[in-house]
């Protein structure tokens, strides 16, 4: 029997201290993200063990709790019920959450019984622990808030790109022609005005006032604009595209913080979005707007280029490295880079190559459950993970299985870059294949799949990368995991040092 939402947040709210530990409560695709005032009063071993709960990450104050794309939904209402019962307060934030999650590092320190599942897990969240300690810097500090912007808007991406194929496959048959207009409409209303979502969230995350940003950043996408003239070319709407609403909002948020500390009470509610609004406006229309447009446009022929003439080796190196990518926190760059991709040729061809790298993680996995034939425990932990494994949920996987056994992590890189490999060596053929929209990987991101050729060309591409992703990830780790985990070579180091 399925357990309940309720039944979940219930379980889950003591054993993350209790409502008085909660200070935030948001959710992104797949996970419940919570803000605790301390970390010691978690008990992290006990909310992985909960039914339904498919993995545990933890990062500084926050606690990610993987539960699924569709469940997570209901487990945090039901657990923002419970903590306004007990507290009378709201406990919710923007959703902080990285397409594909964070990814582990290189081997695991020695030790571990491969066939003891539950001290996998607990090494996993210890390691994942240790490193995100010391990948608090404040480079990975202000990506991370950059990514705050944009993965609240995933799910419009989503929602808009499936519309977008899907109106695409009934224009290129002919059919249901009367319905095809406002398929369009509807898909790239957002699209359109997504430079004000951009300036909104911009805002909100760095401090400001929502919708001043979102007032400046709409001056990008306004037809007005094609009436100003900024070095000697007029400008055309929407020119700059996401990065210039976020640097128009960033700029807001800094001229507002400025007014706040100099216009008397009396005059701030009159003067400081005025000064804000004005300051920041002509700042975007006389320079941001165009500095902004000449780095959407070098991006997106940067990628191309890359892929055109680099196709193979820029697939290799672009699956093999995403997941300690990820472990390093540089892979939220990445997020606005899809975003002004998306907007500009209408899809990412980054994605589907850093997709590649979920694929070896499953063939991994799946190398592990053939070699420990005997071992129960771990067998039913990748059974059990394995599902989401293929839809682009990767962290039970990672962090109950190759991230503890260590080698089982590289072989996953290793069949990531093959995938990756072979999209990229599409792209040389002039096959370019994208995504519509960023979040999903793995399987779930078929309906969002296009390219330069069509869908169905693009999507036997992507199905290929998966499969060579799975066997080169299942072989490597077949033949080089030994059901034990390497000892670590180099001197341990006391707990002072």
């Amino acid at each position: 029997m399925q357990r309940s939402p309720y039944d979940t947040a219930t379980a889950l709210l003591p054993l993350v201290g209790g409502p008085a530990n909660v200070t935030s409560v948001a959710h992104c695709m797949t996970r419940l993200r919570l803000g605790v005032a301390d970390r010691e009063r978690v008990d992290t071993e006990a909310v992985r063990a909960v039914p339904g709960v498919l993995g545990v990450v933890a990062d500084g104050d926050t606690l990610q709790v993987v539960i699924g794309p569709g469940a997570v939904v209901a487990v945090t209402a039901e657990f923002e019920t419970l903590l306004d019962t007990a507290t009378g307060t709201a406990h919710r934030e923007p959703a902080d959450d990285r397409p594909g999650g964070p990814a582990p590092g290189g081997p695991a320190p020695g030790g571990l019984r491969a066939a003891d599942s539950a001290g996998l897990a607990a090494r996993g969240a210890e390691l994942k622990a240790v490193r995100a300690r010391r990948n608090a810097t404040p480079l990975k500090t202000a990506l991370r808030r950059i990514a705050d912007v944009f993965v609240p808007l995933i799910p419009a991406l989503i929602g808009c790109g499936v519309l977008a194929g899907f109106n695409g496959l009934l224009v290129n048959a002919g059919w249901l022609t009367w319905l095809t207009p406002a398929l369009a409409a509807i898909a790239s209303g957002f699209m359109a005005l997504i430079s004000v979502f951009v300036g909104y969230n911009t805002a909100k995350v760095f401090g400001g006032t929502p919708v001043l940003g979102g007032a400046v950043a709409a001056i990008v996408v306004y037809p007005g604009v094609a009436k100003v003239t900024a070095f000697g070319v007029a400008l055309s709407p929407g020119q700059g595209g996401v990065l210039g609403a976020l640097a128009a909002a960033l700029l807001a948020v800094g001229v507002e913080r400025w007014c706040r500390g100099r216009v008397p009470d009396a005059l701030d509610v009159l003067l400081t979005p005025t000064v804000t609004v004005l300051v920041a406006g002509l700042a975007t229309l006389y320079g941001l707007m165009y500095a902004a447009g000449v780095v959407s446009t070098a991006i997106g022929t940067a990628a191309n280029w890359l892929l055109a003439t680099t196709g193979p080796l820029a697939g290799l190196v672009l699956g093999g490295l995403f997941l300690p990518l990820v472990m390093l926190g540089l892979h939220q760059a990445l997020i606005p880079i899809h975003t002004t991709l998306i907007q500009q040729q209408g899809y990412t061809v980054l994605l589907p190559l850093l997709a590649m790298a979920g694929a070896g993680q499953v063939g991994a996995a799946l190398a592990v459950y053939a070699r420990l034939r005997h071992d129960t425990s771990i067998r039913t932990t990748i059974k059990s993970a394995l599902p989401a494994g293929l839809l682009g949920v990767g962290e039970p996987l990672i962090y109950g299985v190759s991230l503890p056994l260590g080698r089982p992590f590289l072989t996953a890189c290793a069949g990531g870059a093959a995938g990756g490999a072979f999209v990229g060596f599409f792209a040389v053929l002039g096959d370019r294949v994208g995504a519509t929209a960023i979040g999903p990987s793995g399987w779930a991101l078929f309906p969002l799949l296009t390219g330069n050729r069509g869908p169905g060309l693009a999507a036997a591409v992507y199905a290929g990368g998966l499969l060579t992703g799975y066997a080169v990830g299942f072989l490597a780790t077949y033949l080089s995991f030994d059901g034990g985990v390497p000892n670590d070579p180099s001197p341990r180091r006391s707990s002072s040092t």
